[in-house]
């Protein structure tokens, strides 16, 4: 196995199961929908503000990754929801399998990309590697956040 194949593969790994802690899929299941849009008591994020945010970061890195003429929200304020609450019953799914079929891309172009080590060409010095650890690192970060959240409201089963 080249040294290539390995990195690919842990690099898939952390994309998908997050290594060291819970996965994004467990995180997001089963979350009770009245609670969704509910700030714990001194919390700064309700688990809505935190899902989203990480699904438009997460898109917002894929697309820069992929797309030349591709424009980032303002920051930061077009990184997080307006509410807390989802806007509606639909949002909270829309956004799960957003955040999902976004994960699948990234996999996919750690699997296709000929060198994760070549600055993008539009970019600044950014690889894909960086990209992709970039995405890794804010989600896990966010995903923490989360299931406190999940912790503090009483909603985690683990």
């Amino acid at each position: 196995m080249t040294a290539t194949t390995v990195l690919r593969e842990s690099l898939v790994y952390l994309l998908k199961e997050g290594g060291a802690h819970s996965d994004f899929d467990s995180a997001v299941d089963e979350f009770p929908p009245d609670l969704r849009g509910v700030r714990p008591p001194n919390a700064p994020h309700s688990a809505w503000e935190l899902l989203e945010h990480m699904r438009i970061a997460q898109s917002d890195i894929l697309e820069f990754t992929r797309d030349p003429k591709h424009v980032s929200p303002d920051f930061p304020s077009g990184y997080w929801p307006k509410t807390p609450a989802p806007p509606h019953a639909e949002a909270w799914d829309e956004s799960i399998k957003a955040f999902q079929q976004d994960r699948r891309d990234l996999v996919e172009i750690t699997q296709t990309t000929a060198d994760l080590l070549a600055p993008i060409p539009h970019g600044d010095g950014q690889t894909v590697l960086r990209q992709l650890l970039l995405v890794a690192d804010h989600n896990s970060y966010h995903l923490g956040q989360f299931l406190l959240v999940r912790r503090l409201l009483g909603a985690w089963r683990k």
